[in-house]
């Protein structure tokens, strides 16, 4: 891609190739013109590098090198419509993307099936150029032939066109999904007339309701009314401080509820589980494996289904005893503060007690925190240290309103410590009802190294984070909670890791790894937000200017592993639940997906009377995407494991090491997917990882 501004633009802006792009001009009508083109475009780059095989001139620069272009167009454009449905939703862009996504879908699955350009790719390796390549394109002609294999190149035809069907239906299904949860979430608002109810409840929340309801037309200055919804920010701080338990069980009700309530109506997503479930275990036969886990796994770092089970329930059983414990005393110390009998904790009471605990075991409120975390300082403090660790320069870039989706869109330029244009990024932080729940980061240009003849050197990457933070309400700008600075922290690793990637193979830059190890870049992000010296560079009190006090910061994080135990099971469960639908998909494709899921994880679940419900009917980060993070969740833990244990090196040499920073670019941020990701994290450790760190650093293990 171009990476100036002035470049000159196709009459579609769908297809424009400008770096900055023109959001504003990217209207639903033009994305069917748009993706047409483009598919036209790629299909006929693909015929030639097929008829490469026929001709038996076939190199490896015109077959594996000319297959990385072949689709950039269609990329390009793609991936600004599923941008724009993620962040801009419409009826009539929802209506635009449904409407290519089969034909895009169902190109992209036919790309590793056509036996023509699979003869051509065999013949590019087998020559003497395809022999003879080496380091990242090595590591692109073996990484291709593979995802072909995978992908069914070997199968006879009639298998190919089974695959090629499944891939359509796919995409189709997890589309729904996703457009389910999001509607289902929408539906639902809660509107408080009653005061008295908003009692226990932070300032903040209290003002963030009213403007909500203040926006949508409701209540008046003398007769205000209160408007909740299932956003996090809306969401959470009623299930951790309400005082009213009836506003907390409706909130929690609606929550398990979403893409569920009135199963077989409209948004039930159970039908939609089912059959991506079945098509997913189809697939894996059709390509020869016994389960939908050994097929995706089979090149990350888990190997198997087995292996990442293993890596789990060991975790799990690990976590048991501390487990039980943290459970019991949460319903010993309901019992004791009310003078009730010891009992079960109703599901939308733990949240309330457990905070209530921990003011008491610790002193500390986690709302306290919250003046000392301005969103726009925790961003101004986040590039500061990217500038002490790893010599980068990050600075805003105003941008007009047409190059904004929406008016709170921000966009960055970073350059590295030699003055090089890295790459750019927006940033979008706060929730609306047109935009997906949930924070992620994504990219939409991988730049790299430029031709001799456009002159040589380096273009940049374009990149993205979103998320769904607290918002600002009148009077008060946005503050935040400690853990939804963690995930800005987060989502700005994930960010570097592309905006930082030196391959010159693009479909081998950046976040392009093994999903078991894609988490290590924006997980080790995380652990800047419990130093002194890292949190002194940004959490100030948005009035006064002063830090964090000191006993404030001691108890934050002695409060750190509080219920640490009961933190990691969750993640456990979900991992856990994900590799089991995936191992055994058979057995829940049909009866009640609800009860046989819940059997699976029970015993990690969180004891509640009534049991709580599973949220496999919302769980987007396995059925929203045709792949996604299926039989991949382990992924967090497994992560988790190597970040603690590489954050051990800063711990160390020092928080702001900058030789240590300097190392953690060189071998695991600008490598991308050029080399094994497990002989990655040896260059930078110089060992394998040690699961001892996460355990110790969670609480549950001696140091």
């Amino acid at each position: 891609m171009r990476s100036d501004s002035t470049a000159a633009t196709s009459t579609n802006p769908f297809l424009d190739e400008a770096f900055r792009i023109r959001w504003a001009e990217h209207r639903p009508e033009l994305i069917a013109p748009a993706v047409t083109s483009a598919l036209a475009e790629g299909q006929s780059a693909l015929d030639a590098i097929a008829a490469r095989a026929e001709s038996g001139d076939a190199t490896f620069e015109n077959t594996f090198v000319a297959l990385e272009t072949a689709t950039e167009r269609l990329n390009f454009a793609w991936a600004k419509v599923t941008h724009l449905q993620s962040v801009a939703d419409s009826p009539a862009l929802r209506e635009a993307h449904n409407a290519m996504l089969p034909r895009v879908s169902a190109f992209t699955a036919a790309i590793p099936l056509n036996p023509r350009l699979w003869a051509a790719l065999q013949a590019g390796a087998a020559s003497p150029g395809g022999r003879a390549v080496t380091g990242a394109w090595a590591r692109l002609r073996d990484e291709t032939l593979e995802n072909f294999r995978e992908a069914g190149a070997d199968l006879p035809e009639a298998s190919r066109a089974r695959l090629e069907a499944i891939e359509a239906e796919l995409a189709q299904l997890t589309q729904k999904y996703s457009e389910n949860t999001l509607d289902s979430t929408n539906a639902w608002q809660l509107v408080v007339e009653d005061p008295k109810r908003l009692g226990g409840l932070p300032p903040h929340a209290v003002a963030a309701a009213r403007d909500s309801a203040r926006k949508k037309g409701l209540g008046t200055d003398d007769a205000p009314v209160w408007r909740f919804t299932l956003h996090g920010p809306s969401q959470e701080p009623v299930m951790l401080y309400a005082e009213d338990e009836s506003l907390r069980r409706e909130i929690w009700a609606a929550s398990v509820a979403v893409a569920a309530e009135a199963e077989g109506g409209k948004w039930d997503n159970g039908p939609l589980v089912q059959k991506i479930l079945a098509l997913r275990a189809e697939k894996a036969a059709v390509l020869g494996r016994s389960n939908f886990a050994d097929l995706v796994l089979s090149r990350r770092m888990a190997k198997t289904g087995a292996k990442a089970l293993a890596f789990v329930t060991d975790f799990e059983a690990r976590c048991r005893v501390a487990f039980t414990r943290e459970c019991e005393e949460l319903e010993r110390f309901k019992a004791d503060t009310t003078g009730q009998p010891v009992s079960r904790l109703k599901a939308w009471e733990i949240s309330y007690w457990s905070e209530k605990l921990r003011v008491a075991r610790h002193a500390f409120d986690e709302e306290s925190l919250r003046p000392y975390f301005e969103v726009t300082r925790v961003q101004a403090g986040l590039f500061e240290l990217a500038t002490r660790i790893f010599g980068l320069r990050i600075n805003e870039v105003q941008i007009t309103s047409d190059e904004k989706w929406c008016d709170e869109v921000k966009y960055y330029e970073v350059h590295d410590e030699n003055g090089r244009h890295a790459g750019s990024f927006y940033a979008d932080w706060h929730p609306r009802e047109s935009k997906r729940g949930g924070a992620w980061m994504g990219y939409l240009v991988t730049g790299g190294a430029l031709p001799l003849e456009a002159g040589g050197g380096r273009a940049p990457h374009l990149g993205y984070i979103c998320g769904n933070m607290s918002p600002p309400t009148p009077g008060q700008p946005a503050l935040l909670t400690h853990r939804e600075v963690e995930t800005i922290f987060h989502e700005f690793g994930h960010l570097l890791h592309h905006l930082l990637g030196e391959v010159p193979v693009k479909s081998l830059n950046g976040v392009n790894v093994a999903w078991d190890f894609v988490e290590l870049p924006s997980q080790i992000m995380e652990n800047w937000c419990w130093e002194r010296a890292s949190l002194d560079l940004f959490a100030r009190h948005y009035q006064t200017g002063e830090p964090i006090p000191e006993d404030l910061f001691q108890k934050m994080v002695g409060a750190r592993n509080f219920r640490s135990a009961c933190a990691a099971m969750r993640q456990t469960q979900f991992a856990k639940m994900d590799l089991l639908l995936h191992l055994s998909a058979q057995d829940f494709v049909t009866g009640d997906l609800e009860a046989k899921t819940r059997a699976l994880v029970a015993d990690c679940m969180l004891p509640t009377e009534p049991p709580a419900r599973t949220i496999v009917r919302r769980f987007g980060h396995l059925f929203s995407d045709p792949v996604g993070y299926a039989a991949g969740y382990y992924s967090y833990k497994w992560a988790e494991v190597l970040e603690a244990d590489a954050f051990t090196r800063w711990k160390a040499e020092g928080v702001f090491s900058r030789s240590v920073g300097a190392q953690f670019v060189e071998h695991i941020l600008s490598k991308g997917n050029s080399e094994d990701a497990a002989v990655l994290f040896r260059r930078f450790m110089g060992r394998d990882a040690d699961p001892a760190a996460l355990l110790v650093r969670s609480g549950l293990a001696a140091a």
